[in-house]
This record gives C-alpha cells, structure tokens and sequence, in this order.
C-alpha cells in the first residue's frame, strides 16, 4: 500500500492505525458537545494529543446535511482564529474545508493537510492543494459530497477521486468513503453496506479514513442522540479496524485509544 505523509506523520503501508481527533469551532454542529469555544482550543488540541491523537482535524462549519449555512468570510474567520491559537504548538493539523478562499488563509499558518469531503470536485480546490504541496484527505463524491449510493457507486466514485488528484498534481492523500447521510438518496443501510464491505476501498492501493463517529446510522439503530452514541461507535470501530483502515477520524480520542490497545492484546499472538 502508498503512504501519505502528513508533517513526518506515516499514515498507511506498515504503520500503525493513526488517530485523528476532531475539534469543532462551529456551534452548527449536530454533536453539540463537540464544538469548543476559542479560548480552548489550544487545550483540547493538546488534550487530544496526550490521550493519544496522531492529528488534529479542525472544522469552522458544519458539514452535516440541513445544518445552518455560513458563509465563506465567516468560516475564514472562525478558522484563522483557531489556528492563532495553534500556531507554534507542534501539532499535526488538518483543516477541514471545501472553500478555496478558506484554504487560502490557513495557507498563512501551520497546516499540515487539507480534508476536502467534496474529493475534489472543484478543480480551483485541488489546484490550490497542490501548489501548497499539501497532503489530502479526499472523501467520495461526484457532484456533491457524499453524492454514490450504495458500494459499487462508491468504489466508482473513488476512482473519480482518484483521477482528479492525478489530474491536480495531488501526490499524497486518503481516501474516504463517506459514511454518512450526505444527500437525501442516501439511507442507513446504505452506511451498514459501506462498514460491512469496507475492505473493500482498499483495493486502490492507498490508505483508507474511517469516519463514523457518532453518525446518524448508529443512532438510528440505537434510538440515540449524538451524545449518547459513543458506545454503538466504538462497537463499529472496534468490526471496522478488521478490515483495514489506516486511520480513524474521532470525536472521542481516549475511548477510541482504548479499544485499539484492546484489540491489539486480543489479536496478540
């Protein structure tokens, strides 16, 4: 398997599974316990970082369906305010962002990888990430994010991907199949499907994000709201890291470190 290299940190090929937690500065978002005021951002990043997150990935809107839009400037701002606040800390950063305006001022701080849910559909996008010589974070998508219905579509889908980061210059990145209701075609068992055959995405050859925390399916299932769906996210975790993935993307870094040392143990020889 093709590494992606993001700021030293090896993601894929004979790495361990990295951990990239998620620090939200939108208060839009659907897990409302997730959003962390400015003045803390600095302390949760390094939080994360001690109980065990390889990255940071940080968002300034919400990208969950039917969530209040914002506007690009507001975005902007929020972000550049966070990443004041990370600025010289060290740590791993990932900004997670469609807007090219956006980028262009994180560009003035230390950013170490762009995470583009629309996987580059828009090309002025993915030519400013790789004149930044920046490592991406690429999910599904053919005419908005998390547009293919289904496995087939999705494989399809990456393939798209795939051929639009060749066709920018983008050298290094992960792919991401979207679990989540992104679009109205989009159902649950759709997202059962995509867990289940999840081994699947890795036959292009490049590391694989998994991104379930959380998400609306689990909490269908379960009959929960965000903030009590941390144990059905472990659960599902816990079955996906069998197939393969080789970094996780967690609003719960600590649990999440958890089950990956105990899983380690049980498949010790």
């Amino acid at each position: 398997m093709k590494t992606c290299t993001v700021n030293k940190l090896v993601i894929g090929g004979d790495a361990p599974v990295r951990v990239m937690g998620v620090i939200n500065v939108s208060n839009e978002s659907f897990y409302a316990n997730s959003y962390v005021p400015l003045e803390e951002v600095h302390a949760t990043a390094v939080a994360m970082i001690e109980q065990g997150a390889d990255m940071i990935d940080l968002g300034a809107r919400s990208t969950a369906p039917n969530t209040q839009a914002i506007s690009g400037k507001t975005e902007a701002e929020r972000v550049e305010a966070a990443l004041n606040e990370l600025d010289g800390s060290g740590i791993t950063v990932s900004v997670d962002t469609m807007h090219p305006g956006v980028l262009a001022v994180c560009l003035n701080h230390d950013v170490h990888a762009a995470n583009d849910i629309g996987g580059f559909i828009y090309p002025a996008y993915a030519k400013e990430v790789a004149d930044a010589g920046l490592p991406a974070f690429v999910m599904a998508a053919n005419r908005q994010p998390g547009d293919p219905v289904g496995v087939a579509e999705t494989l399809a889908s990456l393939e798209g991907v795939i051929k639009r980061c060749d066709e920018a210059g983008v050298k290094e990145y992960v792919l991401d199949p979207g679990v989540g209701i992104w679009t109205p075609m989009r159902s649950v068992e759709d997202d059962w499907e995509l867990c289940r055959h999840f081994e699947e995405f890795l036959k292009f050859d490049r590391p694989v994000l998994a991104a379930v925390s959380r998400k609306t399916f689990i909490g269908m299932l379960l009959n929960r709201y965000p903030e009590e769906r941390l144990p059905g996210t472990l659960a599902v975790t816990m079955e996906l890291l069998q197939k393969g993935p080789s970094i996780i993307r967690t609003h719960d870094v600590a649990a999440t470190r958890d089950i990956m040392k105990v899983r380690e143990r049980m498949t010790r020889p």
